[in-house]
């Protein structure tokens, strides 16, 4: 791995921008380990029963991917229990996918998860896939103007903002 390029990096946008994707893509590059935030929050479970963890037991669990030398960490961007990730990342990606374009990428992923031709860490009901829908505007309305005012305002020297994959496989190039 070149030494310009970054080992620690924190991924965020909103449900269907692509998060898991490129940070799949970025460890295969880079070889660097990743990590879902959901599976910070989420015990996983055989059968989809995946319990909650405590906040203590989410605080030492980032405590541990944090204090490798490298990672890369995607998910959640508006709240505070992952701030030690922005304040340690070296680079901050911001997935600003359009809004259509994520609204496409959840009913794609829906249907291929009920065929079972894509792997999920939950059970893809109607209740789940309705909430991504809800959570896509949310973020829209609320997360992405968040975003702006707090995280781009203290942290805006180590932001990248892609918002195609055009973009994003220029950032490798």
């Amino acid at each position: 791995m070149e030494n310009n390029l970054p080992k620690k990096i924190h991924i965020i946008g909103s449900v269907g921008s692509g998060k898991t994707t490129l940070a799949r893509k970025m460890a295969t590059r880079l070889n660097i380990p990743y990590y879902e935030l959901d599976n910070v929050v989420w015990k996983r479970q055989n059968g989809h029963k995946d319990i909650m963890r405590s906040e203590k037991e989410r605080e030492i669990h980032l405590e541990q991917l944090f204090s490798s030398d490298t990672w890369i960490v995607e998910g959640v961007h508006n709240e505070e229990w992952v701030a030690n990730s922005f304040e340690n990342a070296e680079l901050i990606i911001f997935l600003d996918t359009k809004y259509s374009i994520r609204t496409y990428r959840i009913i794609r992923r829906f249907l291929l998860q009920k065929l079972r031709l894509e792997k999920s860490n939950y059970k893809p009901t109607l209740k789940i896939f309705f909430k991504m829908f809800k959570w896509n505007r949310y973020f829209e309305e609320v997360g992405k103007p968040k975003f702006f005012k707090n995280l781009y305002r203290n942290y805006n020297k180590k932001i990248l903002i892609l918002t195609n994959k055009n973009e994003i496989e220029n950032y490798f190039n």
